[in-house]
């Protein structure tokens, strides 16, 4: 989860990056690989609690749980830096990313009550090609007939997976899909703030903005939860906060869009973790669902790739023109 699940903090994993601008380290990709994958476990097993919470706790309240882990994983940081990590020009827009987030989160988590992890999962993951859309019309990016048609392929595998006007279609499935919209908002907002602001000011707002809206919304709905559920609660934050974390410096390491495909190592876990605990299994056209949807979602990172070089080769020729 899609996702803070997607998602997502959870939600959504986020499936291609955690939505925080990274300042780039020293180049290692065979570390950024291995950190990026290991995200992809992490996640899984924060979205598995989540569902297994999700049968007796709200999931406002199972979001609310969660980002009161992100407090005490940022409330260091913000007391070490003496306030200075939450001076920003931008305050508006960080506000946003944390709406959008926690939207993203509870979106995902009640698609977890209804849906099994692996659907829900490869649902959220259409989040990628939502950014492609938005870019357009939000950051003003130009995207070529190839990247449109990865578009349309991951759209295809998400209509594949739910199978609108078939028997087994059921609403619940628009849940990880509106996780993703909301997800891809927080992608598009964190390259606006790109260079303007340091990820753990982006994460300190989101933490504790969130933490703050989500203890107002959990009143209503709030369930007393017991000492197992308190210790489920704290694997949860602690897996999806430390996935933040080893996706942060692996995308510090290597290009995004040679970490991308490996993001889709947490479909196969999901996958594991749903027949282990749930006994539930993908069905063929979840399967092939989500063959569409990855392979969508590789090629667009391979056309950032291509784009990424071009915009070097020609930042390097007007350098030497000069």
């Amino acid at each position: 989860m899609k996702s803070l699940k997607r998602k997502a903090i959870t939600g959504p994993a986020p499936a291609m990056s955690p939505g925080i601008p990274v300042a780039r380290q020293v180049d290692d990709p065979l570390v950024g690989i291995v950190l990026v994958v290991l995200s992809g476990v992490l996640y899984s097993t924060s979205d598995v609690v989540s569902k297994y919470l999700a049968l007796t706790l709200p999931a406002i309240e199972i979001a609310w749980l969660r980002w009161i882990g992100f407090v005490f994983i940022v409330a260091p940081v913000v007391l070490r830096s003496r306030g200075h990590v939450l001076r920003t020009a931008v305050l508006p827009a960080h506000i946003l990313r944390a709406l959008c987030s926690i939207g993203s989160s509870v979106l995902f988590i009640l698609g977890l009550h209804y849906l099994p992890l692996a659907s829900a999962t490869t649902i959220n993951f259409v989040s990628p090609l939502i950014v492609t859309g938005l870019s357009i019309v939000l950051l003003r990016e130009t995207v070529g007939i190839r990247r449109w048609a990865a578009v349309v392929a991951g759209l295809i595998g998400v209509l594949i997976v739910v199978r609108p006007g078939s028997g087994t279609f059921d609403l619940t499935a628009l849940l990880p899909i509106a996780s993703a919209f909301c997800w891809a908002l927080v992608i598009i907002i964190t390259r606006k703030l790109a260079g303007i602001d340091g990820p753990w000011t982006a994460m300190s707002y989101m933490s504790l903005f969130g933490a703050a809206v989500l203890s107002v919304m959990v009143v209503p709905v709030f369930v007393m939860p017991s000492w197992q559920e308190i210790g489920l609660a704290v694997v949860m934050a602690a897996a999806s906060g430390a996935g933040q974390f080893l996706t942060l410096v692996g995308f510090s390491r290597a290009p995004a869009s040679l970490l991308a495909p490996f993001s889709y190592v947490q479909l196969v876990w999901a996958t594991i973790y749903g027949f282990l605990i749930f006994s539930n299994l993908p069905d063929l056209w979840t399967a092939v669902g989500a063959a569409v949807i990855i392979g969508s979602g590789v090629y667009t990172a391979h056309r950032e790739r291509i784009r990424a070089r071009q915009a070097a080769l020609a930042a390097r020729q007007a350098a030497r023109a000069n």
